[in-house]
């Protein structure tokens, strides 16, 4: 209510801004066309339909290749720790890999898609989001709160969908090459080639190299993981009669990493000598789209994964296998006022391990769910100033049964510089519990599930507020503000603190929410200087017996800045980015556990310099993490034991807790969970982009 009330007041200043005529001087026309064509993108991921931003009942965020460009970095993984209420998060101290939270709820709870097909999930969300090419990327589009109505399964909590170029639009060549003083090198390469007049294909190549054994905290492990990656990916676009669609695209990626003790080597891969975590990933995808040669507008979508897992984290081996079907026909319909969509999908799963997870009786089971679903959605525009969107869907899972998903928004133009929408809507998340936690992997603690594991489901509202102010001078102002809240029913909670040796798995005997209000600010001034910023502040709780508990790494406000400025004439641009967290809940072991309970604030700051005065060129380069911070700051180790990581001197009571002895002084196993951001300080970075038109 806090968060409304807020909202409400913002509304309250802007009837006082809109008693002021704001006069536009000719000179500045074009600047402001500008500043409305960035906020008014075309996007599909709130309605699944190309639709102006403004004129969208469903508020969707929108980030450019210019946006990221602002701060380098060799993964979409990476890019988004500069965009507002999303938090890229490290999951293992050891291999470093990560997934996506929004407005603080964990990754499975976000749905990763590329070109809206549900191709990044599960599995791949830990372990493949890190190998997609940013030079294929047009851009990436944030829908905050469930969009399970449309999308189904796993888009709980959010949506990220990353577009990818359309080939008829790329470059003829295109390079962007950087590296850094830690010696991490990443290179995007692009080519468009014309097949006659009837297709264009866009091959791009992303490679990244990570070779150095670092140890800058002095524990005896690496800071970073070795990493060494390749992606190959090729679109193509087929001209067809009356401009109809069709589109069809394949990827594959092979990436091997490797952390942990630093002599370590690949011939003491699984063995319990030196301890490393070696992770091979090999996975291939398709995806396409194509308009069916009919009067009415009816779309086939459709994409397929492979990917293969094959890990050892010390002794434990962890060897997965997923691939994942999608078909999606869809029928498009504009009736008098109603816009109409509604289509039929089927998504199939496979998942094979050599864990518990897909075993019975010992014996290999490996899972296959089938989740076909129907949906219908109607946008509904009774004038220029009120739009109605209605939407359902129903799904019906062969473990779990049916699932119903039904959704509604409501938009308010008051005039062209202020828009209110409110969204309301349901998400789920079926169970698949194994592929997703990186933790209950590592071989540190072991894995109980309490209970047969429920369906996740959640319900979510949404206020949200642009406002556009134009000044004399021509500067630009744009404020959007959001409040949000998202309650749980069946949430999957794992309990770390019952007992240090296991991670206890179980739906939550309660409920859980996150709460909160979120503002994005643009500001343009006409001498070349821009901001950009964002905070955060939100509320994610569990409740059960009527105690409410904060979840381990879940900040309470998280805040985003680029501040850039271009000198035009020595063609020099600088950008200054960051982002601030405050502090999160840390997973101990023990009461004797000596780290610090939860982090403190920190922030990472980074500047870059662009020269752009060379004919097709740019010449960048700059300083990453300004203030050197580190997770070690204050704390007498991050990993614990990595004296001992077989815990071969640990000695134990008879429940199984670890006891303090002269050689454990702390009472401590050997564990990896302990971390909440990047354990990589300082280092500047260098590169050259090249684009051939």
């Amino acid at each position: 209510m806090k968060c409304l009330f807020l909202l409400f007041l913002l509304l309250a200043f802007n009837s006082l801004f809109s008693q002021s005529k704001i006069l536009v001087k000719e000179k500045d026309t074009i600047k402001r066309h500008q500043n409305e064509n960035e906020l008014n993108e075309v996007v599909v991921s709130g309605t699944l339909k190309a639709v102006k931003r403004l004129e969208s009942a469903v508020p969707v965020e929108v980030y450019s290749p210019v946006f990221f460009k602002k701060n380098p970095t060799a993964s979409i993984y990476e890019a988004l720790q500069n965009v507002n209420g999303v938090r890229p998060q490290l999951n293992c101290g050891v291999c470093n890999t990560g997934d996506i939270h929004i407005n603080g709820l964990e990754g499975p709870y976000t749905s990763v898609m590329i070109d809206g097909m549900p191709i990044v999930s599960s599995l791949s969300t830990v372990y493949g989001l890190s190998g997609i090419p940013n030079s294929l990327v047009e851009r990436i589009e944030i829908v905050k709160g469930p969009a399970s109505s449309l999308y189904g399964s796993e888009a709980v909590g959010g949506l990220i969908n990353i577009i990818t170029k359309n080939p008829n639009n790329a470059p003829l060549f295109s390079a962007d090459v950087f590296t850094t003083s830690w010696l991490e090198t990443n290179v995007d390469l692009g080519a468009k080639f014309n097949i006659g007049k009837k297709a264009t294909s866009l091959l791009g190549l992303n490679y990244f190299n990570y070779d150095q054994t670092i140890d800058n905290d002095k524990d005896g492990f690496t800071d970073v993981t070795a990493q060494n990656r390749i992606s190959l990916f090729n679109k193509w676009n087929f001209n067809r009669n009356q401009n109809r669609i069709f589109t069809i695209a394949a990827r594959g990626m092979y990436e091997d990493r490797w952390g942990g003790d630093v002599r370590w080597e690949k011939k003491y891969r699984g063995g319990n000598e030196i301890y490393g975590e070696s992770i091979y990933t090999k996975r291939g995808e398709l995806l396409g789209s194509y308009q069916l040669p009919t009067t009415e507008k009816l779309m086939l979508a459709f994409s397929g994964t492979a990917h293969f897992q094959d890990s050892r984290y010390g002794t434990t081996s962890y060897i997965a296998n997923q691939k994942i079907g999608f078909l999606q026909l869809t029928w498009d319909k504009k009736i008098g006022k109603n816009d109409v969509l509604t289509g039929i999908a089927s998504r199939y799963t496979y998942y094979d391990d050599n864990t518990p997870a897909t075993s019975i009786l010992n014996e290999n089971n490996p899972e296959k769910t089938w989740l076909p679903g129907i949906f219908v959605q109607d946008e509904i525009a009774f004038n220029q100033r009120h739009k109605v969107l209605l939407g359902l869907r129903y799904d019906y899972n062969s473990i779990h049964g049916r699932i119903l998903t039904p959704r509604m928004a409501y938009k308010l133009k008051i005039n062209d510089n202020n828009i209110l929408r409110f969204n309301a809507g349901t998400g789920f998340r079926v169970v698949n519990l194994f592929t997703e936690d990186h933790t209950a992997l590592t071989g540190a603690r072991e894995v109980v599930i309490a209970n047969n594991l429920n369906p996740e489901k959640s319900v979510n509202a949404n206020l949200n507020y642009i406002k556009k102010i134009y000044f004399d001078n021509g500067t630009f102002l744009g404020i959007e503000t959001t409040a949000f809240h998202t309650l749980f029913s069946n949430k999957i909670i794992p309990d770390y603190e019952a007992d240090p040796n296991k991670i206890i798995y179980d739906n939550i005997d309660g409920y859980a929410f996150s709460q909160g209000i979120s503002c994005n600010v643009d500001l343009n001034f006409t001498n070349g200087l821009k901001f950009i910023l964002g905070a955060t502040y939100m509320d994610v709780s569990n409740v059960e017996n009527g105690v409410k508990i904060r979840p381990i790494l879940t900040e309470n406000f998280t805040g985003t800045w680029t501040v850039s400025y271009k000198i035009n004439p020595i063609k020099l641009s600088v950008d200054y980015t960051g982002n601030v967290y405050s502090p999160m809940k840390l997973p101990l072991l023990s009461d004797t556990d000596p780290r610090n309970p939860d982090s403190p604030w920190y922030s990472l700051q980074n500047i870059q310099f662009t020269y752009s005065g060379l004919k097709n060129f740019e010449l960048f380069g700059g300083i990453k993490n300004l203030l050197n911070f580190t997770p070690k700051r204050n704390n007498p180790f991050l990993i614990s034991r990595t004296e001992d990581p077989f815990d071969k001197n640990v000695q134990y009571d008879s429940k199984g807790q670890a006891l303090v002895t002269q050689n454990n002084p702390y009472g401590l196993t050997f564990d990896t969970s302990y971390v909440y951001g990047p354990n990589q300080g300082l280092r500047g970075f260098f590169g050259v982009r090249y684009n051939l038109f």
